[in-house]
């Protein structure tokens, strides 16, 4: 006896769903926003403190004003842009570049300070406006979050010009003499880079000049290359160039306020004038004596250790391996003339580059790890890149003198430390990237499932409609998809 099928209808758990906003990844991003907001305001009120201007009121004015930098607010843009389409691009650039022309015939008018990139930063702002009242749901985030990079790049690079500016006026001395000290255990490598780049002026500076300061537009071009099918499949990769940077430039300048150094052409060469203690670099090595804060003035930046340059060049090269053979050599040319323009130009000590190593892969192990998940792995990487760097900051604060005299012993041990925190992260990378599942190969999607009728049919001939994918449009499992590309 035949019995009719029973039809169960499918669960519709939509109630016990959390709201959009309990949601643990819009908690996680408000969260994040808040807490950035409120950085942002506490950094204002102590640089007013200070009688100079904050990130805000700096960032507020280029509304109007004339900017500081044109090129960076257009590489904002440019980030912004990466969840446009090539139409809305092409229709962005120009309404920038009409607006940054309006500017200029008014500034011209009036004899006031001439700049562009106005116009970057109205459209960038227009893009957030556009978000929140014309798109909902997915495509609002999308371009909420196209902002939100395109405006922390800016910013980011303003609060660090206001950290920069609170390390020189809340320092009064610095540990320039315990770093110089600690760096005769690695051969003194700045006084050697000095004398080298001297030896070979003016070809080596004016290459190394470019690459020293070009830094920060490799770097967007990489996070451009990285983030170039945002627009097309809508969401931005887990992790990418532009967030390691920004976490960089972040907690780096924090740790400027704990150990103020600003470097040997400042403390022991001519740009440091009557506050340096003597002008020796790069011709005579420092005196290895007791060493002892040196006091100087307001104005030059404590922004030595670690170096945030080589940490940010490190991030590149690293970033730079997963591109084409001429991106990867790009990125290894790009590391060693970062390191060579910090040491021969009196930026840096040697000291200060082994510390921005351990900080730059000890900071872009933590942010791989929150977008692809933490492992046991990446928590012992994190856990190692931590104490490294920490023990590096106490031997040079507190060992500088028993270093500079067992440079045999002190000198290897550094670099083997150095050397152990890489080996490690290039053993949880690789195995990281080999557990990635392979990428899907294009090809005929199968036809969906047929749905289940609600008048009884013959089991066997809907099995037959649903797979064939023939019969008439009132009969079960009917279907007129058709196979398609991925």
């Amino acid at each position: 006896m035949m019995t009719e099928p029973t039809r169960i209808p499918p669960r519709d758990d939509r109630a016990t769903q959390p709201a959009p906003w309990r949601r643990p990844r819009v908690v996680l991003w408000t969260a994040a926003g808040v807490v950035t907001l409120g950085f942002l305001v506490a950094l204002e009120i102590v640089a007013r403190g200070y009688g100079f201007s904050g990130p805000i009121t700096e960032q507020s004015r280029e509304v109007i004003f004339a900017p500081e930098s044109g090129p960076l607010l257009y590489g904002g843009l440019a980030l912004t842009m990466v969840v446009l389409t090539w139409r809305q691009r092409l229709i962005a650039l120009g309404i920038a570049a009409g607006v940054d022309v309006a500017f200029f015939l008014v500034r011209w008018a009036l004899d006031a300070d001439m700049n562009f990139g106005n116009g970057a930063l109205w459209v960038v702002l227009g893009v957030a406006v556009l978000g929140l009242t014309r798109r909902t749901g997915h495509e609002r985030a999308l371009l909420l979050k196209g902002t939100g990079l395109g405006l922390l790049l800016v910013a980011g690079h303003k609060t660090g010009d206001t950290w920069l500016l609170i390390t020189s006026k809340t320092r009064a001395t610095v540990l320039d003499a315990y770093v110089a000290a600690a760096d005769h255990a690695l051969a003194d490598p700045s006084w050697l880079a000095g004398r080298f780049l001297d030896a070979t002026a003016p070809v080596s500076t004016g290459i190394l000049h470019v690459v020293y300061g070009q830094l920060p537009l490799a770097a967007a071009l990489l996070g451009l290359y990285q983030l170039r099918r945002v627009a097309v499949e809508r969401r931005f990769p887990a992790h990418h160039l532009v967030r390691t940077f920004l976490v960089i430039g972040l907690f780096g300048p924090a740790i400027y306020m704990i150990f103020p150094v600003v470097g040997p052409v400042f403390a022991y060469g001519t740009d440091g004038g009557a506050w340096a203690t003597a002008n020796i670099w790069p011709d005579t090595l420092p005196p290895v004596t007791d060493p002892r804060p040196i006091p100087f003035d307001g104005i030059t930046p404590r922004n030595c250790m670690p170096s945030l340059h080589t940490a940010w060049a490190v991030t590149l090269f690293v970033h730079s391996r997963d591109g084409s053979r001429a991106m990867r050599w790009a990125g290894t040319f790009w590391l060693a003339g970062t390191l060579t323009a910090t040491l021969g130009f009196g930026y840096h000590y040697g000291a200060d580059l082994l510390a921005g190593v351990v900080f730059a892969l000890t900071i872009e192990t933590a942010m791989r790890c929150s977008a692809h998940g933490w492992d046991r792995a990446g928590v012992r990487l994190v856990a190692l890149g931590t104490t490294v760097f920490a023990a590096q900051l106490a031997s040079y604060r507190w060992l500088p003198t028993e270093m500079a005299a067992r440079p045999w012993l002190f000198g290897p041990l550094l670099l083997l430390v150095t050397g152990a925190v890489i080996y490690a992260y290039v053993r949880t990378a690789r195995a990281a990237r080999e557990r990635e599942p392979e990428p899907e190969v294009p090809g005929p999607r199968p036809a969906p499932e047929a749905e289940e009728s609600a008048e009884p049919t013959d089991s066997a001939g809907a099995a037959e409609a649903a797979t064939t994918g023939t019969g008439t449009a009132g009969e079960s499992g009917a279907t007129d998809a058709k196979p398609e590309l991925v």
